[in-house]
């Protein structure tokens, strides 16, 4: 069994670098005009919750990360709605913990092109637009604006449609990740991994509240 103190060190490393990336990357790719929402869900979101599942091999492990890095998220100012984008990732957490629940832990269950692809794809999507939905339903009740239905309804086709590059980048990313399959983070030596992955998350956390400072 996965010792606690090493899957929770996994946790904050790898939520800060999921944060780090939706801090710092997200802005530049839509500063250039592209869709960063679909590219950084299906890319770093999928990317590194995947990563963390084959390495670590925990159910719950993807949800902390959605909220380390949603948290981290709060100290961008990037951004029209920092709440929303903050809500988005945690939701992707528990959405990627809901669609892998009955995925064995040893992914036997991918051994084919066809499954890799197919949970690249509903993966992507479902958190794309699972994460879009719930923002859109609980910012206006956090910001106290209240929630109206009709509100949500119109903005339903934009939505779906928007995840479809999502699902199509995912059907790379997920058989991709799956290639480093035979790895296992419990062949890194502790004295090697704690000490790495305090210096990676401090990099991450420091590196954007310092953005923040300087933005503000």
């Amino acid at each position: 069994m996965m010792d606690k103190m090493k899957l929770i060190a996994g946790i904050i490393v790898f939520g800060s670098i999921w944060g780090f990336a939706e801090c710092i990357i997200g802005p530049k790719l839509s500063e250039v005009g592209l869709p960063s929402g679909a590219l950084m869900t299906s890319i770093f979101a999928i990317g590194l919750m995947v990563t963390s599942r084959m390495f670590y091999r925990q159910r719950g492990m993807q949800l902390g990360m959605g909220l380390v890095a949603g948290t981290l998220r709060l100290f961008n100012p990037f951004g029209s709605c920092v709440v929303c984008s903050a809500i988005a990732i945690a939701a992707e957490g528990l959405l990627f913990e809901l669609i892998w629940y009955k995925m064995s832990l040893d992914l036997r269950d991918l051994q084919t092109d066809t499954m890799r692809v197919s949970m690249g794809i509903i993966s992507s999507y479902v958190c794309y637009v699972g994460g879009y939905i719930t923002t859109q339903i609980l910012t206006p009740i956090v910001s106290t604006s209240g929630f109206y239905l009709e509100n949500l309804l119109g903005f339903i086709p934009q939505i779906l449609s928007r995840g479809l590059l999502a699902g199509i980048i995912g059907a790379v990313i997920v058989p991709s990740v799956l290639l480093l399959k035979d790895l296992n983070i419990k062949i890194i030596k502790d004295r090697l991994y704690y000490p790495t992955v305090a210096a990676v998350s401090l990099f991450c956390w420091i590196f954007v509240v310092v953005n923040w400072i300087i933005l503000v």
